[in-house]
């Protein structure tokens, strides 16, 4: 663990998120024995995690952001302009980014990844402008994060998915959405329409069961289930990320595509809704360095 000594790591912890609130004293003290120069730094309602970052690079080697998936998200356009490599301390509700990474997520343990130093270079993903880790969706998943509120995320837990999830769906219908890509247009009749650049969303999905976040690869899915019961039974293959195989399910790869929908709906990244439809997306490759795991 020598490559760590006199580096300089900006600390952000978001106390929202599900496990924000706790110590991560010893997950620190990790950190520090392995040489770090520490310095822990606050967002504000004036100034968000890729503001602070942007602000503060020129000081600093690394940037560790603990937090869930949604505090990622909001430091990903400060981290891929700024070059600072990513120290992952999982503290939220599902950590999908972390699970895609094979990063524990016991926070001690995340630590010793950070102080061991091995990086690797991932992709993003962008829809009008906003950048991704793991997933973009329009519909039901949508939904989905405007009505799980912190509040049930640090009661529930990944439970409060579903519970929220169950109630959403008994009254969910199919929407018309127009799809571009690779010079065609397919019009689609949909529950949901989602983008990954990663493999994990949603506290336990996964887009594609081959996916990475450095394959320099879009996956798109869409859920074409005209009954809530037929997405009950696509649920496993959601889980694997096999979903694709189902006859009512359209799935490809792509580096650009745009949705248009009849009126607008709004855009979930990363658990957060940041935009409206049209939405253009499009991969940034190689945009941010992560400490890791080996292998």
């Amino acid at each position: 663990m020598q490559h760590s000594k006199g580096k300089r790591a900006m600390l952000i912890v978001n106390p929202r998120a599900r496990r924000g609130g706790g110590s991560i004293d010893a997950a620190r003290q990790v950190l520090v024995d392995a040489g770090l120069d520490i310095e822990e730094m606050a967002t504000s309602k004036d100034e968000n995690a890729s503001e602070l970052i942007s602000r503060n690079a020129d000081h600093f080697d690394m940037a560790i952001v603990g937090g869930g998936d949604g505090t990622l998200n909001n430091a990903a356009a400060g981290l891929a302009y700024c070059g600072l490599t990513l120290g992952v301390l999982p503290l939220g509700t599902a950590n999908d980014f972390a699970r895609t990474m094979g990063i524990p997520t016991d926070p001690v343990k995340a630590a010793e990844v950070i102080a061991a130093g091995h990086e690797t270079t991932v992709d993003l993903g962008e829809v009008n402008g906003h950048l991704f880790f793991n997933v973009a969706s329009i519909g039901f998943s949508a939904e989905l994060a405007g009505e799980l509120t912190e509040h049930a995320k640090k009661r529930w837990g990944t439970l409060g998915y579903g519970i929220v999830a169950a109630r959403l769906l008994m009254r969910s219908r199919l929407f018309t959405a127009y799809v571009d890509h690779d010079d065609t247009t397919e019009e689609i009749h949909t529950m949901q329409v989602s983008v990954g650049n990663g493999r994990h969303y949603g506290g336990g999905m996964t887009v594609e069961e081959t996916a990475t976040a450095d394959d320099g690869w879009l996956d798109l899915y869409s859920l074409e289930v005209d009954h809530w019961w037929r997405l009950l039974r696509l649920l496993p293959s959601l889980r694997k990320g096999t979903q694709g195989q189902w006859d009512d399910v359209r799935a490809f790869k792509t580096t650009e595509v745009t949705v248009r929908t009849k009126r607008p709906r709004p855009v979930n990244t990363d658990g957060e809704l940041v935009t409206w439809t049209p939405a253009h997306f499009r991969i940034r490759p190689k945009s941010v360095r992560v400490f890791t795991p080996k292998g």
